[in-house]
């Protein structure tokens, strides 16, 4: 079987909510566009990380502190910037990011699902044109379903949902941890072309189900007694500009 691009996914504010793309243009030396463009600061973040245009993630609302936060989906329309969020515990919330008065509401929104001995939710950042990714290079996200669906076997748990690793680009067709043979390679994807950077060493976030929210899987605990290591999916960037869509097949060029 040859390999081809599944599914496409974005995140337009970090670590809340995950929606999907029926196609992308990706373009070369820029992140996912809309993806992790936004981020919710608390109240222990630095003030001079968040002035510039990427900031330490230790400054955002995240998933490794609060679970909850794994279970929202979204729909976001970046030509008027009205985002909807949906929770199954919070419901839902609606509104324009760019608007002051929907940003407090989406505090508001959020401060149940927060922990709270954890410092509270203050402010939205955005910085146009980047993205609050864990790295600061401008870097998407692609993971393997082979990989996926050997972790979810290691833990018995056929349930298992790709979700947990808020990847971009999910690739079907691989062998068994291919994707890592990558690093230092070009590879095409459509009509786009990117460089396969490094492996992604995963957090507790990815113990979180995005149904529930809840910490119910031990996955770091699964790639470590399995494979040795807790490292899932690759970071690579895009060097040449392309769109892409399911179905585009996938080659090491």
């Amino acid at each position: 079987m040859s390999a081809a691009l599944a599914t496409i996914y974005r995140h337009p504010i970090k670590a809340i909510g995950r929606e999907t793309l029926s196609e992308v243009l990706l373009e070369a030396g820029k992140p996912l566009s809309w993806d992790r463009s936004f981020a919710v600061a608390h109240e222990r973040a630095r003030e001079a990380d968040l002035t510039r245009t990427w900031a330490p993630k230790a400054n955002f609302l995240r998933g490794v502190t609060g679970p909850e936060l794994m279970a929202v989906e979204c729909t976001f329309n970046p030509s008027n910037m009205q985002i909807t969020l949906t929770h199954p515990r919070a419901g839902k919330f609606a509104g324009n990011l760019n608007r002051a008065e929907d940003e407090r509401a989406l505090l508001e929104w959020l401060d149940p699902l927060w922990p709270k001995d954890a410092p509270r939710p203050t402010h939205l950042v955005h910085h146009e044109g980047a993205a609050q990714t864990d790295v600061p290079d401008p870097w998407l996200a692609l993971n393997s379903r082979t990989a996926h669906c050997m972790v979810a076997e290691k833990l018995n748990r056929a349930d298992l949902s790709i979700h947990r690793w808020r990847g971009n680009l999910w690739i079907d067709g691989l062998g068994p941890w291919e994707e890592f043979e990558w690093i230092g390679k070009s590879v095409r994807i459509g009509e786009a072309v990117l460089k396969v950077e490094q492996r992604i060493t995963r957090c507790k976030a990815t113990m979180a189900n995005p149904e529930t929210g809840r910490r119910d899987a031990d996955t770091l605990g699964a790639l470590e007694n399995g494979w040795g290591h807790t490292d899932f999916g690759v970071y690579a960037e895009v060097t040449r500009t392309g769109m892409i869509r399911p179905g585009d097949s996938v080659e090491v060029i």
